[in-house]
C-alpha cells in the first residue's frame, strides 16, 4: 500500500504570538488623545445633510420650473425631493432614538429605520402619480438622484474640512 503524503500544517504562532503581545502592549487612549482625534475627524451631522439634501431639491426644483416654464414640473422635481428628504429626516429621528443604547440595539435600530426609510419612500412614489397633477416622472427622479448624491458630497466635504485643518 501505498503510503498517504500529509502536508505539514505550516502555522506561523511566533508572529500570531508577536502580534497578539502587541496588540495586548496598547495603552486604552486618554481623554486628550480622543479629544484630538474628535478634533482632527469631527462628526458630519445627519441633520446638516438632510438640509443640504432639501436645499438642493429646491434649486433643481425652481430651476426645473423656471427653464421649461412648467409649474408642473416644478412641483414633480420638488416631489421628488421630498421623497429622499423626509424618509432620510424620519430615519435620522429614528436613529437618534437609539444613540446610547447597546451595540446590538443600535444595529437593530439602524436595519428598522433603514426599512422604514426605504417603505416611506416607496409609498410616496407609488403616490406620486395620485399627488403630483400632470407629474413628470423624468423630473421626480432625477430630482431624486440628485438629492441622493449629496451623500457623496457631504464625505467629500469632511475630508476638504480635514485637509484644511491639517494645513492651518
Amino acid at each position: 500500500m501505498q503510503e498517504r503524503s500529509r502536508r505539514p500544517e505550516f502555522r506561523d504562532s511566533w508572529a500570531e504570538d508577536e502580534h497578539d503581545k502587541e496588540l495586548d502592549e496598547r495603552a486604552p487612549l486618554t481623554r486628550e488623545q480622543v479629544q484630538a482625534l474628535r478634533e482632527e475627524y469631527p462628526l458630519l451631522s445627519p441633520w446638516r445633510v438632510v438640509a443640504v439634501q432639501a436645499a438642493v431639491g429646491l434649486v433643481v426644483a425652481a430651476l426645473a420650473a423656471v427653464v421649461t416654464g412648467r409649474g408642473a414640473i416644478g412641483w414633480s422635481a420638488l416631489y421628488g425631493a421630498a421623497a429622499v428628504v423626509v424618509p432620510g429626516a424620519l430615519m435620522v429621528r429614528g436613529l437618534a432614538r437609539t444613540r446610547d443604547k447597546q451595540p446590538g440595539t443600535q444595529v437593530f435600530g439602524f436595519l428598522l429605520w433603514e426599512f422604514i426609510k426605504i417603505g416611506v419612500a416607496a409609498a410616496m412614489l407609488v403616490a406620486a402619480a395620485v399627488v403630483v397633477r400632470d407629474l413628470s416622472w423624468p423630473a421626480l427622479l432625477v430630482t431624486m438622484v440628485l438629492c441622493m448624491k449629496v451623500n457623496w458630497l457631504a464625505l467629500l466635504w469632511q475630508g476638504r474640512a480635514r485637509a484644511r485643518k491639517k494645513r492651518s
